[in-house]
């Protein structure tokens, strides 16, 4: 099956409202790992109530919607579908809670030919639903790796992420996870069965299911938080990167930095297999 260029760029994706609360907050924190130390006073902070803050990269789950992909007339088989890219861009720092008003489009198409698969762009604009207030904005690249042969580049094409330098990073932090770790991120509202069905999994081409893209950027940015933040949300005001190889529950993702006056490159590895699961990272920090 190939895409319908046209009919994806003029779907309309209905908004998606949300009310969230400190619950909501804590958990996605649990989910990408935060809390792993319960001594811990910089990761206390964000799955405890006491003086709670949210993690940037929960603007990602929030007024999200993947509803449109499964229209039959896209032509998107998602079942084939992989996480590319992702950048969050944040306006201001998020709250603990509040209720948010998530609107997605479809931007650009690429496609990279038969049989080799197609690039969806989309961009979510995260408001506050009482004020009207842009929160953030995420800008995502989906690989559907069944939909290619409709030819060309249609819409908008993303600026393209920055690569790490080439020399030995600055810093860096071992994250493990454990196996239940995308069974939690899913609670936050990634429901998508690659990361919870076996069956599915591989009939995906995976021996097993998969930890979700964004748990890892999530992962990520708590990397840069603890490293060079001091656990403070408020100075991050973009993250984003490349997704480049999966990684499986259980499994230990080790965070590498490299510090640019006020931008952080980063890339991630599999600990247990040596593989570069995440690429061309990059966060630019306030303050």
């Amino acid at each position: 099956m190939a895409i319908i260029p046209d009919r994806a760029l003029q779907v309309r994706i209905p908004e998606r409202a949300q009310t969230y609360t400190e619950r909501d907050t804590m958990l996605y924190a649990l989910g990408i790992g935060i809390g792993h130390d319960t001594t811990d006073p910089g990761q206390l902070g964000f799955v405890y109530e006491r003086g709670l803050k949210a993690v940037p990269t929960m603007a990602v789950v929030l007024g999200e919607t993947m509803d449109w992909v499964h229209d039959p007339g896209l032509g998107i088989d998602v079942s084939q579908c992989l996480h590319g890219e992702e950048r969050v861009i944040l306006h201001r720092p998020l709250a603990p809670e509040g209720r948010v008003v998530g609107q997605t489009r479809i931007t650009g198409l690429a496609d990279k030919g038969a049989g080799r698969g197609a690039l969806v762009h989309s961009r979510k604009d995260l408001r506050d639903a009482d004020t009207g207030e842009l929160i953030a904005t995420t800008l995502r690249t989906a690989f559907a790796r069944a939909d290619g042969g409709f030819g060309g580049v249609h819409g908008e094409t993303p600026v393209p992420l920055p690569p790490v330098p080439d020399r030995a990073p600055d810093m860096a932090c071992d994250l493990p996870t454990v196996p239940q770790a995308a069974l939690i991120y899913r609670l936050s509202g990634d429901r998508m069965p690659l990361h919870a069905d076996p069956a599915l999994a591989r009939a995906a081409g995976f021996d097993r299911p998969i930890l979700h893209g964004l748990c890892s950027l999530g992962m990520a940015c708590h990397a840069i938080l603890r490293l060079v933040c001091g656990h403070d949300p408020a100075r991050i005001a973009e993250i984003g990167c490349r997704f480049s190889a999966p990684v499986f529950p259980g499994e230990t993702l080790r965070v590498e930095l490299w510090r640019e006056g006020q931008a952080v490159r980063f890339r991630a590895l599999v600990v247990e297999r040596g593989v570069v699961a995440m690429t061309h990272g990059h966060a630019t920090l306030r303050g």
